[in-house]
Formats: structure tokens, C-alpha cells, sequence
């Protein structure tokens, strides 16, 4: 394509952070455009990135002695070394042979560049199922997956998402009604986001973390019965005061550590919380750590309910749209700080 720019740019880790980034951690750095395909980068596509999800996971990327902590699906990133994370984009070029044309929208891990080489093998094409295509990097899927493989929801259950404001929280609660659920309570990081809870994606109730009082004191004043599910993206406090608030036969399902990926101590890639053990043994808690590449088979089914729901109004898909890519490490600072409902991505 004759119309492509000879470079673009991209946003490189400047300064490993000790604790939480900032601004002047993040660089942006003007790059050459790759050369014409194919050639020594046969098996590989060109991609125009025009979305890029920005999540709090990136912090475990980047500190200062993340590499020496294993057990995390997150490369650890080097001085200098291009960010990552989830990307939408079209193939702008594309060799000879390949099952990927020129056109074709697709998803990938190359996101924080406006153009991305990717391996053929590391993109998937996205259909025209979803009415923005924006949704897909949402993280409806990890809730959806969680709440019908990691647990199931009874009818009438009463549920609790920790994070209930963040790209995986926001669409928990809803996708838990949807399921069954008769009660659904959610954590807010303030009390303007905990009424935006409940009167945009139909929670019951709010608690407020730091604000109204100790966390195991709001839930048992939300869920005086007790809760039987708890859908966690947090870990920390909210972990131990879902324990205090489960019913005997509680069902738990962690999908996120958002505790430690936010504290400014350590690396991002470690949460550690005191748990009472007896309480966890006496109710019978039901406690299950989950990713939904264990089960990959929910997302084809996700991606047909999604739209569904999308459709017919059953479902909103809260996110905030970042223009320009010399504003994503802002935007990565405002998700740290809880700032936005729902997913943010850098529209490019």
C-alpha cells in the first residue's frame, strides 16, 4: 500500500518504576515502518493497530525485579523494549500464501505501537459478530468463563465481584444477573463509581473501599444472609472479607490480584493476604484460582451470547476511549488510580 508512512511510533519503557509508574517512566519513540513483505519477515503480517487495551496487568511487565519472580504469563519487559498488550488492527500487508489478507481485521499482543509485525500464527481474525469491534477487548470473557465454568450461578445466589468498576468487574455483575443471580454486590474504589454501579450496570449494592467503614462491616450490611459466590479480581482485604461474609458451601472463584498489581510496594506480581483458615474450613468454602485459557472452548459461546445481549440491551459494555497513542501512558496512569468505569483502550 502506497499510502503507508515511512515510520510511526511507538511507546517504549524508559525506566523501570520502583513501586507505581509515572509518566516519565514511558517514552515515545518515532521507528521505521518494516519494508516491504515478503522477505526476511516471511510468515508475518503488518498490522495498522487502530485499538490497544490498557490494564493495571502491564505493572508486573515492567518493575524493577520482575524478572526474578516466576510463575507469571507476563514477559518481563527490559529497558527500552516496546510495551505490549491486547491490539486490534488491520493487515496492511501480508505474504504471498498466507491464510491472512490485506483488509483482514485481527487481534493480537502487539498493541502500544500504531503498526505491529506479528507472526501469522499469533493473530486471530475477527469476524464481523460484534457490533463495535472495539468489544472485543473487553474483558467480558474472563467474567462469562468464571461464573459458568470456574463456579456455577444457582438461581437466586447472592453474588460478590470485587473490582466491580474494572474491565472484568464491570461486566461480572451484569453477566451474573444474567445468569440467575438474585443479589449482586460489587467494590467500588470511591462512592461516585459505587453509584454508577448500581445505576448503570444494575448492582444491587456498592461497598466502598476506604471509605464507609472496614470492608467485612459493609458486606455484612449488603449481604446480611452471607453471599454465596464471590467473583474476585482483587485479592487482599476484599479476599478476606468475602471469607467473613460466605455462607456455608460458598463458591469462590479468583481471577485477578489487582492487590498487588497496584500496591506501590514490590513488583506487581505478588498479593499477599492473611486468611482465616478455620472460617475457610468450617463453611466449607469452595475457593478456585482461574484463567479462561483453561477453558477456551467458552468463547465462541461467549462471543454469540455477547452479542446477543448486546443486541436486544440485556448487556452494556462500559469503556472509555483514549485518543492518540502519545496519550497512553496517561491513560495508564488514570487506571491505575480507578479513574474509569469499565475497559480503557487507546483508539489510534
Amino acid at each position: 500500500m502506497s499510502d503507508l508512512p515511512s515510520t510511526y511510533q511507538e511507546v517504549r519503557l524508559a525506566a523501570r518504576p520502583d513501586g507505581l509508574p509515572a509518566p516519565w517512566h514511558f517514552t515515545i519513540a518515532e521507528v521505521p515502518l518494516p519494508g516491504p513483505l515478503p522477505g526476511p519477515v516471511a510468515g508475518q503480517v503488518l498490522v495498522r493497530n487502530r485499538y490497544f487495551r490498557v490494564t493495571a496487568s502491564l505493572r508486573m511487565m515492567i518493575s524493577q525485579g520482575a524478572e526474578k519472580v516466576q510463575g507469571v504469563p507476563f514477559p518481563a519487559l527490559q529497558v527500552g523494549d516496546t510495551l505490549a498488550g491486547e491490539a486490534i488492527g488491520v493487515i496492511v500487508r501480508a505474504p504471498a500464501g498466507s491464510a491472512l489478507r490485506v483488509g483482514d481485521l485481527v487481534s493480537h499482543f502487539l498493541g502500544w505501537r500504531e503498526y505491529a509485525l506479528v507472526n501469522e500464527a499469533a493473530c486471530t481474525r475477527l469476524e464481523p459478530t460484534l457490533p463495535d469491534p472495539v468489544a472485543h477487548l473487553g474483558r467480558g470473557e474472563t467474567a462469562y468463563a468464571a461464573l459458568t465454568r470456574g463456579v456455577n450461578i444457582i438461581p437466586g445466589d447472592t453474588v460478590f465481584i470485587s473490582a466491580g468498576g474494572s474491565a472484568i468487574g464491570s461486566m461480572a455483575g451484569q453477566i451474573a444477573r444474567l445468569l440467575g443471580a438474585g443479589y449482586v454486590i460489587g467494590s467500588a474504589v470511591s462512592p461516585g463509581q459505587g453509584e454508577r454501579l448500581v445505576r448503570e450496570l444494575g448492582y444491587d449494592a456498592a461497598v466502598i473501599r476506604d471509605v464507609d467503614g472496614p470492608l467485612e462491616e459493609q458486606l455484612a450490611k449488603a449481604a446480611p444472609d452471607g453471599i454465596d459466590v464471590f467473583q474476585d479480581n482483587v485479592g487482599g482485604d476484599q479476599l478476606r472479607a468475602a471469607v467473613a461474609a460466605a455462607r456455608e458451601g460458598a463458591r469462590f472463584v479468583l481471577t485477578g490480584a489487582l492487590s498487588g498489581q497496584l500496591s506501590p510496594d514490590g513488583t506487581g506480581r505478588t498479593a499477599p493476604v492473611e486468611l482465616d483458615s478455620f472460617q475457610i474450613l468450617t463453611k466449607r468454602i469452595i475457593m478456585r484460582g482461574y484463567s479462561a485459557d483453561d477453558d477456551p472452548d467458552a468463547h465462541a459461546e461467549w462471543i454469540q451470547r455477547f452479542d446477543d445481549w448486546l443486541r436486544s440491551g440485556d448487556i452494556v459494555f462500559p469503556h472509555v476511549r483514549v485518543r492518540g497513542i502519545d496519550q497512553a501512558p496517561n491513560a495508564l496512569m488514570q487506571v491505575i488510580e480507578g479513574r474509569h468505569l469499565g475497559t480503557v483502550v487507546v483508539e489510534l
